[in-house]
């Protein structure tokens, strides 16, 4: 078996062009099948850790999914608020921690205004439980003071000291422009690949400011504040669209949702966010399974590549085939050899295939943990993986079956004969 497995390499490493070539095929398509599937992975596991400190998000009762989607990754809007009384109600709740009230509605330049308090920059974490950092400046301290988020710093050209004007809803109409109550840059946090970037902060009072002088979503005829005016005002407000809750400890999430699901003052819902994340990825599940569909097609392509190389190269090899035959090899011999063949270039592919994509990983998960948010983890293939990777050598071995059945099939004067 050794001298037939050595014979094997030998014989691959004379067609060493065309069979690299093959080879590299199988190699670009296990890479794009293990990576769809570890990019399927990490980004579950990087849509979770989003808001990976929060244990509860409290806001509004409506779906699930749109109360995720409108207080994490500011997606779609708030159907109703929450009164602050409440949010203060739920703050002095003996199992709760900390809460992270989030106003949203107001945009700047097609970037979300998230007013919040300060307990954002204490508690808020992502990722591996990793807090927020400033990367220039200091949190919001002022009414009129702002935070951008990476992406919009640097989209924008923002620096430090610079004035910008918020605008009402999503800043279509110029007349919807708090233009008279301007913001301050004080900071600019550090990127964190999470919606954190493309989100303009303000405090809960600066919100309350800005809308002194509105009402349904207009301004008020013949009423207006200036900012020094609104200064003068009461600015603890009214309702936010949602609060993220911490707890003192896990256990007591569920006794704590069944409390918001049971608050008499108005209706609440307080949902979990890796469950709902769970729910979510339930209704893209077909796209997933597409993209896998897509890559095994791919994985095929190159196996029917592999199986028509060493098919043409028959033809070539009848003499040496025969030769073979005639020194003693058997037809189930010649079976065997074009079978180790194809099975080792499908291992080397394979192999080439896993470690390209730890390369990739390693080399770009930083950027694009910065750049997208996708925390790609360098690690040991998981089952699903292990279990991708045994179904394309197995499919590669039984490719390379079919030029060996043709050879078997060749008789021992067929090589030998002259052919005219």
């Amino acid at each position: 078996m050794k001298a037939l497995f050595a014979l094997a390499a030998q014989s691959a490493w004379n067609r060493r062009f065309v069979l690299s070539l093959v080879m590299l095929s199988i190699a670009l398509s296990t890479l794009l099948l293990l990576g769809i599937e570890r990019l399927r992975s990490d980004v579950r596991e990087s849509f979770s850790q989003s808001v990976s400190g929060a244990d509860l998000i409290v806001g509004a009762r409506t779906g699930p999914v749109q109360l995720l989607l409108y207080s994490v990754f500011r997606i779609g809007n708030a159907t109703h608020n929450i009164r602050w009384s409440s949010v203060e109600t739920l703050a002095k709740h003996p199992a709760v921690d900390w809460v992270i009230p989030i106003s949203l509605g107001d945009s700047h330049r097609g970037y979300a205004v998230v007013a919040t308090s300060g307990n954002y920059f204490q508690h808020f974490s992502y990722g591996e439980r990793q807090p927020l950092r400033l990367a220039q400046g200091r949190p919001f301290e002022a009414v009129f003071d702002v935070v951008l988020g990476a992406e919009v710093a640097q989209t924008l050209g923002y620096r430090l000291g610079e004035r910008i004007v918020l605008s009402h809803g999503d800043g279509a109409l110029v007349g919807n422009d708090h233009a008279d109550k301007p913001f301050t840059v004080v900071g600019v946090l550090a990127a964190t690949g999470t919606p954190v970037d493309r989100s303009v902060h303000i405090s809960l009072a600066g919100m309350e400011a800005i809308h002194l002088d509105w009402l349904a979503g207009a301004p008020l005829p013949g009423m207006a504040f200036s900012a020094e005016q609104a200064l003068q005002h009461d600015l603890t407000p009214k309702q936010v669209s949602a609060v993220l809750v911490g707890l003192k400890q896990r256990t007591a999430v569920f006794s704590v949702q069944r409390w918001v699901a049971g608050y008499q003052a108005e209706p609440l819902l307080a949902v979990l966010p890796g469950v709902v994340l769970d729910e979510l990825w339930g209704l893209v599940g077909i796209g997933e399974r597409g993209l896998l569909a897509v890559s095994a097609l791919v994985s095929v392509v190159s196996l029917v590549g592999l199986v028509a190389v060493v098919l043409a190269g028959l033809n070539e090899r009848r003499r040496e085939l025969a030769i073979l035959r005639a020194v003693g090899a058997g037809p189930r011999h010649v079976l065997a050899l074009l079978a180790l063949e194809g099975g080792l270039v499908t291992l080397c592919g394979v192999l080439l295939g896993v470690l390209t994509c730890a390369v990739l990983i390693w080399s770009l998960g930083g950027w694009v943990q910065s750049h997208y948010g996708l925390t790609l983890r360098l690690q040991w293939p998981g089952a699903a993986e292990w279990q991708l990777l045994g179904l394309l050598l197995g499919a590669g071995w039984l490719a390379s079956l079919l030029p060996g059945w043709r050879a078997y099939r060749l008789a021992l004067a067929d090589g030998l004969s002259p052919r005219v």
